[in-house]
């Protein structure tokens, strides 16, 4: 899984590379050895076979030089107050890892390292310093190479990668794209190691919420007020090549998107969290949607794939799933003309296990379902006399009265952007009043019926009405009492 370096990155390195560096004055103040000069000289702006076979010649010379050791200190450390000094070492130990791999594995056997290079990620708290962006750039090459070649949990490599993703969660939030990316690459190098998903999701307010954010965007929705996502509305613009919606570029929502599924691999782990901390499965349903090219389609659904696969998730987001009508957007995937074997493949293990999950489920599962979500739109059941009927007492009893508790939590909330769930919060609570009457206390207890009287104020003219009907209800049973 490689991808092309960020642009941002490349353009800094190079212009790094192409700046004359006093040497001698270093050698003469001290700041580097005589040993040090002839070292970086052997392989400084020669062509990659010849600076590949110096370096793996001499192996322990540039583990020293990079790291420290018997033949003395550590370059990024003796030349810590020369950044002109440190910004080329950190690009030359880039070029070294990339050209000679093997010097990576190296590095790992020395007793200390990250040691050198982990401090400079807080060199400055610009995001713009070239320091830390390209110590984070060697620390990631290091670091993606121990996940493979150090499997069992080691505890300076665990430090070193909680510190780096720390530094790399600053790049995400900034409001540079190019910042983003270089960030983002950097994650999907790293993840490749059950620890090293372990470590980014224990992170995850710093690592994947600003992942999670840049996705709503891109979407145009935003966490916590937009019902639309839900309900599988129409609203949110079309998608274009160029980004999908708030200057989202294809490239960034890409590697976003491929790193969320390296994620998803923890899927026992970060199913459950993924849905009630950051409503992904509504949101991937709408970004499948909106999705300009197969390869972000194949990464949604085989994110969902791995998702719903786990068995400690079914229960929790294949309702969700339905209810965020993802079925009927496979439906439709599939009168595509899609090509890609993987993502077919993908398309129809999910559309079969959706389809075993409905079949299985009746209408009061829907309605339970829709209410874990927290997120209320006008589905049949809502409206349906027939449903309210048959089903009212099982809501009021099923599971010692869960569900109701769930409906008080959801009309506590103001919902000032999304007016719609308090209306149809009340609209059922009106049904239940109607047809278990002898349950209103209950009812009462929980805090709904006054926070119902208090929605007859409310701005929102439909909240008005519904809440109005609904205490009409408990008051027509008042009075027959």
């Amino acid at each position: 899984m490689s991808l092309d370096p960020p642009t941002y990155l490349s353009s800094l390195q190079n212009n790094i590379r192409a700046r004359p560096i006093p040497w001698e004055g270093a050698v003469r103040a001290g700041t580097i050895t005589d040993n040090d000069l002839k070292i970086i000289k052997a392989v400084d702006k020669v062509r990659k076979e010849q600076r590949k076979q110096t370096v793996e010649n001499d192996m322990d010379s540039y583990q020293s030089l990079i790291l420290g050791g018997d033949k003395g200190t550590s370059v990024l450390e003796s030349a810590s107050k020369r950044a002109d000094v440190i910004q080329y070492m950190l690009v030359l130990t880039g070029d070294l890892i990339n050209d000679a791999p093997s010097l990576a594995s190296k590095l790992l056997e020395h007793p200390e390292p990250y040691k050198p290079i982990v401090p400079y990620l807080s060199h400055s708290t610009n995001p713009e310093d070239p320091i830390p962006l390209l110590a984070s750039s060697v620390l990631t090459s290091i670091l993606s190479t121990a996940q493979t070649q150090l499997p069992k949990s080691n505890p300076k490599t665990d430090e070193a990668l909680t510190k780096l993703y720390k530094y790399l969660s600053t790049l995400t939030i900034s409001q540079d794209s190019g910042l983003q990316d270089i960030a983002v690459q950097e994650y999907s190098s790293l993840l490749r190691s059950k620890k090293a998903r372990e470590i980014f999701w224990s992170q995850r307010e710093e690592t994947v919420t600003p992942l999670l954010d840049i996705l709503r965007a891109a979407a145009g929705a935003s966490k916590d007020s937009d019902s639309t996502l839900l309900s599988g509305g129409s609203s949110i613009r079309s998608a274009t090549e160029a980004g999908i919606s708030s200057g989202v570029g294809l490239q960034l929502l890409y590697h976003i998107l491929l790193t969320i599924w390296q994620l998803s691999f923890e899927a026992s782990l970060v199913g459950k969290g993924l849905e009630k901390e950051q409503e992904l499965i509504p949101l991937y349903t709408q970004l499948l949607r909106l999705s300009p090219k197969e390869k972000t389609t194949r990464i949604l659904l085989s994110t969902l794939f791995n998702l719903f696969s786990a068995p400690t998730n079914k229960s929790t987001l294949l309702p969700i799933a339905t209810t965020a009508r993802l079925p009927a957007l496979l439906s439709n995937l599939k009168g595509r003309h899609l090509t890609d074997p993987d993502l077919l493949d993908d398309l129809k293990a999910l559309t079969e296990m959706l389809e075993e999950y409905t079949s299985s489920q009746t209408t009061f599962d829907e309605y339970a379902a829709e209410l874990s979500t927290r997120k209320l739109r006008w589905s049949p059941p809502h409206r349906d006399a027939n449903f309210w009927h048959e089903n009212a007492r099982k809501i009021l009893d099923d599971d010692g009265g869960a569900l109701p508790k769930v409906l008080a939590e959801i009309m506590g909330k103001s919902w000032d952007d999304e007016k719609q769930v308090l209306a149809i919060a009340c609209n059922d609570v009106g049904w239940l009043v109607k047809e278990a009457p002898e349950k209103r206390q209950g009812l009462e207890k929980l805090g709904i019926k006054g926070r119902v009287m208090e929605l007859m104020t409310d701005k929102d003219e439909t909240v008005r009405w519904e809440s109005l009907r609904a205490v009409g209800e408990w008051m027509r049973y008042s009075f027959d009492e």
